[in-house]
């Protein structure tokens, strides 16, 4: 990985707003790695149905098998192809636990740029009841919640993010707020390569 690499990875509570943030950035010609899609191919390798239940079950079953930092390892191999084809900048969706932010922090160290997106609890649930793809109940949203902090302890790379992006109102005021928190920290689009 060269020096001027960097990794800008998103973290936050479900319904925070950190997915619309990679796909703003996909739009803007961004590469973009997802957590998510190692154990979506993972459900699918396992010839299980794509549900919530089953990515969380793998999910725990890759970290169980394989450590706490599996997922990180391989979105970071999956970063280094990226930067070796002359990529200035790798977006990343979903990082989760503690011992991820760690393994970030100490192979990439200050190429890995933590964003925390942050968003009321009750905006949060409202978002995720209304989202067009597996909305939730109340119940649901709670539990999942609940699950992300105390099983896999997202709250350590949210409180510890580099950065934190506001996100209580709508998606033109994210994405203006994102625009410029990107500017601040010097990732230009047309650095993209």
């Amino acid at each position: 990985m060269s020096k001027k690499s960097q990794a800008i990875i998103f973290v936050g509570m479900p319904g925070s707003g950190k997915s619309s943030c990679v796909e703003y950035l996909k739009k803007k010609g961004f590469p973009v790695l997802y957590f998510g899609g190692i154990v979506l191919d993972e459900v699918k390798k396992r010839g299980l149905e794509l549900n919530e239940d089953n990515e969380k079950s793998v999910r725990e079953d890759l970290r169980a098998k394989e450590g706490k930092g599996v997922l990180a390892l391989k979105i970071i191999a999956e970063a280094e192809n990226l930067f070796t084809k002359g990529y200035r900048y790798v977006i990343i969706d979903g990082l989760y636990s503690w011992t991820e932010y760690k393994i970030f922090k100490e192979m990439l160290e200050e190429r890995a740029i933590i964003i925390g997106v942050i968003a009321p609890r009750a905006v949060r649930h409202q978002r995720l009841a209304n989202r067009a793809v597996r909305p939730f109940k109340e119940k649901d949203a709670e539990q999942r919640d609940y699950d992300e902090i105390e099983g896999v302890e997202k709250g350590g790379p949210i409180a510890n993010a580099d950065y934190y992006l506001a996100n209580e109102t709508n998606l033109d005021e994210l994405e203006k707020d994102l625009d410029k928190l990107l500017s601040e920290i010097g990732v230009s689009i047309g650095q993209l390569i």
